[in-house]
């Protein structure tokens, strides 16, 4: 075979040290070209890490067996030598900054898990990267003084190895002063920030700023060199799925004070809303923890002998199954748990004022019936109601004794409005916990509801003045309880900073701490969490979208593991207009996988006139064993069969990184823009111009989710033939397709298997045809 001459590059693209030229054939396998460069440099150091950067394709030539031929290089092939794991700033969940050294080579998910090791985070499926936001240019008096960046660069743990232990800390954290510095910044909550400083910084004035967010968020599924990050950028390290698990205190000192500091922000930044009570226990909860932090007073309290550490962990044993009290066992088995008492009851209409009446209610399994009197309650009910799927949204004032809960109710016309009224706490407590599980399909007999009504109670009491949390005001508990030095305008969003003066602030601080005083570090961040997860608009992610005006028709059996000729496709009379051409619509079966299908090469292959096919992915959300085993069987690729000429390596058009798409084009009987939510378990449709919910779909009755690449359409098929169509505007699709299969992969992880993660399912429910 005849040989050719191969120039490559010694470096990063942007900055070219040198060259070398190589004497090669189409029978050399990578491997033996790097070995030949290594031999042109002659400098002697650690060439390990380094790997070849193919710049025309985007792509890493990883297969060192793999031969030049079987890659498609060519003698105009540009590479470039290089290492693959280089330096990047990243800006925490606490806003501090550090340097390490991140795969370049390697998809994001993975290179995140290799991230969160060094911090010592469990559970890296929950976070990824996002861009930082564009820096407005300062005047020269406006600006900062130079902030302290932790270096962790010099860093190398061994793959496969768990970090050890050593003085309380992983070792690789006591090598010297500076990385244990670091630790204590990793797992230590920050102060309160300056509260000129938190006025200056950005917040959402609408519910359409707060989508500008997702648009920054990274791809899971290619690298950080696929996406335009250069060494040195700057990258904010977040948690973007709001699914936490197995959220341990002992073993998760960084990843509990991250999620911390990640809540405060957001309740600081006012990303998130609550009302005043709730912005005073956050606060007093905040100056708890500070206090704490600042005293030293950061190891939990031992107990006096061994069977309080096995009590505790019986009891811990006992939560994380889920397991009912034995004296529950035999009711909950023979009898159907019901709430039925006086309930005033609220049903708002159009020119009507606001006035409740007393109904008899009656809440059994997941259906809600109220009659006027309790003596017809055998009868027919005024009004019933199944709440699976509902939205069920808190309207409390403790101090004013007010205990309200919003029923958003699916019904054909859209989202019935129902409010209810409980007398006490306790009324409140038990009605609520029933409403939070009929609406994901669960009912009373469920083995949380227990622990669903404490929760509820301790959160009211937290709110409650003076409450009775262990301490008052004439013996009041926790350090420096007095409030000397407080400064509130550093603890509350600014909103509450212009409605109240700090005189005002202070003493209703200091009354809600009372609640909160005997709470160790660890405990005051849970129930800190806790409490932010008890917000009505806690873990939505917000999207701008475009519902088509017809939606699509129903198709008549899943579409699992073969693909629909273009004939049969195009009898559904599914076509798209693009650039002046019309292109039929095809599809392909794989549960939960994106795919793209390659241009025509020539007539006669059914793929239309040069334009991309659409392909199908299918996701489900039923039972997460089931889903798991689906996933495993109906994502092997000798499962899914393509036609010959349908590549698997062609990219989107359309991906985050590179350069903005055009706008999506107004489609045919499109309407206006509207807000969709994306939360754990459900998509949220939502008024742009007044915030109100319209429709909530549950992701367990989700069929299929399917992608358009082209012109960036996602449409979702649910049960009982309702077909969602929308066009992604704030931001890509791929973002909202990772977001709603991320968080199906995300409801199949088992306490069983610990902290093994499959990352082939992840990247075949969040990426696309580059997962096989």
């Amino acid at each position: 075979m005849a040989a050719w001459e191969l120039q490559v590059f010694v470096g990063d693209p942007d900055v070219q040290e040198e060259s070398v030229t190589l004497l090669v054939t189409g029978e050399s396998h990578i491997g033996g070209v790097i070995l030949k460069i290594v031999e042109e440099i002659k400098r002697k150091q650690d060439w390990s890490d380094h790997g070849l950067w193919w710049e025309q394709k985007k792509l890493w030539l990883l297969q060192t067996h793999w031969t030049l031929d079987k890659y498609g290089i060519l003698a105009d092939a540009r590479l470039y030598f290089g290492p693959q794991h280089r330096p990047v700033i990243l800006r925490l969940p606490n806003r501090r900054a550090l340097r390490l050294r991140a795969s370049f080579s390697q998809p994001l998910f993975r290179a995140v898990a290799a991230i969160c090791r060094v911090l010592s985070i469990r559970h890296p499926e929950e976070l990824s990267l996002l861009r930082a936001p564009e820096k407005k240019e300062k005047k020269k008096k406006d600006k900062e003084p130079e902030e302290e960046v932790f270096d962790l660069t010099s860093v190398v743990l061994a793959a496969g190895v768990a970090p050890a232990q050593f003085r309380g800390m992983p070792a690789h954290f006591s090598d010297s002063p500076e990385t244990e510095a670091c630790y204590r910044m990793l797992s230590l909550p920050q102060p309160p920030p300056d509260p000129a400083q938190l006025l200056r910084l950005p917040r959402p004035g609408s519910l359409a700023d707060k989508t500008q967010l997702h648009s920054r968020w990274l791809d899971s599924s290619r690298c950080l060199m696929q996406q335009g990050v250069k060494p040195g950028d700057t990258l904010w390290l977040r948690f973007k799925y709001y699914s936490f698990f197995d959220l341990d205190p002992k073993a998760d000192p960084v990843r509990l004070t991250q999620l911390y500091e990640q809540a405060r922000w957001d309740l600081l930044l006012e990303e998130i809303d609550c009302t005043e009570e709730e912005m005073m226990v956050f606060a007093a909860l905040q100056y708890h923890i500070n206090k704490l932090a600042l005293s030293g007073d950061v190891e939990e309290p031992a107990g006096p002998g061994g069977l309080d550490d096995l009590d505790a962990a019986l009891s811990s044993l006992e939560v994380k199954l889920e397991g009912s009290a034995p004296a529950d066992v035999l009711d909950s088995l023979t009898a159907i748990p019901e709430l039925k008492d006086h309930l005033r009851i609220f049903r708002p209409r159009k020119l009507t004022l606001k006035g409740y009446r007393q109904y008899w209610v009656v809440f059994k399994e997941t259906t809600l019936s109220y009659y006027k009197s309790q003596d017809e309650a055998p009868g027919d009910p005024i009004q019933q109601l199944h709440l699976k799927g509902c939205e069920v949204v808190p309207d409390v004032n403790v101090s004013g004794q007010k205990f309200c809960i919003k029923l958003l109710v699916p019904s054909p016309e859209g989202m019935s409005e129902l409010y209810l009224r409980c007398q006490d706490e306790q009324q409140y407590a038990q009605w609520m916990a029933g409403c939070r599980l009929a609406s994901k399909g669960r009912t009373m007999a469920d083995s949380s509801y227990q622990s669903e009504v404490q929760a509820i109670l301790a959160f009211l009491s937290l709110q409650r003045a003076g409450g009775t949390g262990g301490t008052g005001p004439a013996n009041p508990q926790g350090p420096d309880a007095s409030g000397e030095g407080l400064n509130p305008y550093g603890l509350v969003a600014p909103r509450f900073q212009r409605k109240l003066k700090a005189k005002q602030l202070t003493p209703r601080i200091l009354e809600a701490h009372q609640n909160v005083a005997r709470l160790s570090l660890s405990e005051a961040k849970l129930r800190f969490i806790q409490a932010w997860q008890s917000l009505p608009d806690f873990g939505i992610s917000y999207f701008i979208v475009r519902y088509q005006g017809a939606p699509l028709p129903p198709s008549p059996r899943p579409c699992i593991g073969f693909w629909r000729p273009p004939q049969e496709e195009a009898d559904r009379g599914l076509r798209c207009q693009r650039a002046g051409r019309r292109c039929k619509r095809r599809q392909w079966g794989g549960r939960g996988v994106m795919a793209d299908s390659q241009p025509s090469d020539g007539p006669g292959d059914g793929r239309g006139e040069g334009g991309r096919g659409h392909l199908l992915g299918e996701g489900r959300a039923p039972v997460p064993g089931s889903l798991l085993a689906e996933a495993r069987v109906q994502l092997r690729p000798e499962a899914t069969k393509v036609p010959s000429g349908w590549g698997r390596s062609a990219p989107p058009p359309a991906r985050l990184g590179d350069a903005p798409p055009a706008p999506p084009p107004r489609f045919k009987g499109s309407r206006k823009d509207e807000v969709l939510g994306i939360a754990n378990n459900r998509l949220i449709r939502i008024d742009l111009a007044v915030g109100d919910v319209v429709k909530t779909w549950r992701f367990s009755n989700m069929r299929q989710w399917n992608v358009n690449w082209d012109i960036r359409q996602v449409a979702i098929e649910f049960d009982e033939h309702i077909n969602v169509a929308f066009s992604c505007v704030s931001a890509g699709c791929r973002v909202l397709h990772e977001y709603i299969g991320g968080y199906i992969f995300l409801s199949t992880r088992e306490r069983a298997r610990g902290e093994e993660l499959d990352e082939d399912l992840f990247l075949q429910l969040t990426g696309g045809h580059e997962a096989f």
